[in-house]
């Protein structure tokens, strides 16, 4: 078990990330999802030793490690840009931490063809990384820290850098790579999708701090506050601020909607992801917003609209193809029952029948 115990990190005065707890089990996937300058990298390097916390302490099997330099953990990283030896062939490059580590010949072939086979790089064995696909050159790098037999593998953004075809190809593999390997996983992406494709659990982050942190398919159907919410919706999260007044959310200046959660009257915020807003009214989907259409983009096939709902910015997510004009405006539809709603401070306070 990974631990880390009321951990921070300060670097000339300025927060990179606030004091937190959290903990990952032997064999767990676990995948840190934010934006850019979330403090998922500030994080892993906290986990790596390769920083040392302003606060706390990193626990590893029940051992404090948090002075221990990395050389000296049972640790593997892989980060975004392809990290190999140029001048070396395939099977030197995997081959080499257990060189490092004195491993004897046999047990080094053995190793390096179990691993390039679990990988698909047994072709590719006698081949110069420089040779090789952006996606083989990857698998290279995920490799050589998967056969170190590490307790603990950190990829930082590992498939950030490669074209769309290479990413869903390694998206798909990756989960399998973990079942074999039985380490603690930690994943870094800025992506919703690809934290819902290796499932596992996910940490999600904003600005230094963990929002929340469970089963990853838990936390996207039941976000603790609007900002959890916000982080695992791509496209964004449409929100739109309602007042409560008795049994009714009003919004719009007349419209309102029936409330059924037992909240206080007060200012409120709808929340309700893009592929719940749809074209059809059926007996579900019959709360109807008219809105307008700023930008219509045809990603093959489906349709993303951008759209203004009075100073609201919204998304819609439509299966098809659907070539709307900017400036047209069209009625559109969702079922009451996948509002989130939160308080004033952003917790969440009803959840929504379905995700």
């Amino acid at each position: 078990m990974l631990e880390l115990i009321g951990v921070s990190k300060k670097i000339a005065g300025i927060t990179q990330f606030h004091k937190t707890d959290l903990a990952f089990e032997r064999g767990t996937m676990n995948v840190l999802l934010g934006a850019t300058l979330a403090g998922k990298t500030s994080l892993m390097r906290l986990m790596a030793g390769l920083d040392k916390p302003t606060t706390g302490k990193v626990l590893w099997q029940g051992k404090d490690v948090t002075g221990v330099r990395v050389q000296k953990r049972n640790i593997a990283m892989v980060y975004q840009q392809f990290i190999n030896y140029p001048a070396f062939s395939v099977y030197e490059n995997i081959a080499s931490p257990l060189r490092l580590q004195g491993k004897s010949k046999s047990e080094i072939d053995h190793a390096v063809r179990e691993t390039a086979e679990m990988l698909k790089l047994t072709a590719q064995l006698d081949a110069k990384p420089l040779s090789l696909s952006g996606g083989q050159q990857q698998r290279c790098a995920l490799a050589r820290a998967l056969v170190k037999g590490a307790g603990l593998v950190l990829l930082d953004e590992p498939l950030a850098n490669l074209d769309y075809k290479l990413r869903e190809e390694l998206r798909a593999e990756i989960p399998k790579i973990f079942e074999a390997s039985g380490s603690i996983f930690v994943y870094a992406t800025t992506e919703a999708e690809e934290a819902l494709l290796l499932g596992g659990n996910t940490a999600t982050l904003w600005e230094g701090k963990i929002t929340q942190f469970g089963p990853t398919h838990a936390v996207y159907r039941q976000p603790l506050n609007i900002t959890t919410a916000r982080i695992f919706s791509n496209p964004p999260l449409n929100t739109l601020p309602v007042t409560k007044a008795g049994a009714c959310l009003q919004f719009a200046g007349d419209q309102q909607i029936p409330c059924l959660s037992p909240t206080p009257n007060g200012q409120y915020t709808l929340g309700f992801r893009s592929h719940h807003l749809q074209l059809k009214s059926n007996k579900e989907a019959r709360l109807a917003f008219k809105c307008r259409v700023d930008i219509c983009e045809i990603t093959g096939a489906d349709t993303l609209l951008h759209l203004r709902f009075g100073d609201q910015h919204w998304t819609s997510l439509l299966e098809g193809v659907h070539p709307y004009t900017q400036q047209e405006e069209l009625n559109l539809y969702v079922d009451p029952s996948h509002f989130y709603l939160f308080d004033a401070q952003g917790d969440l306070c009803a959840q929504p029948r379905a995700a």
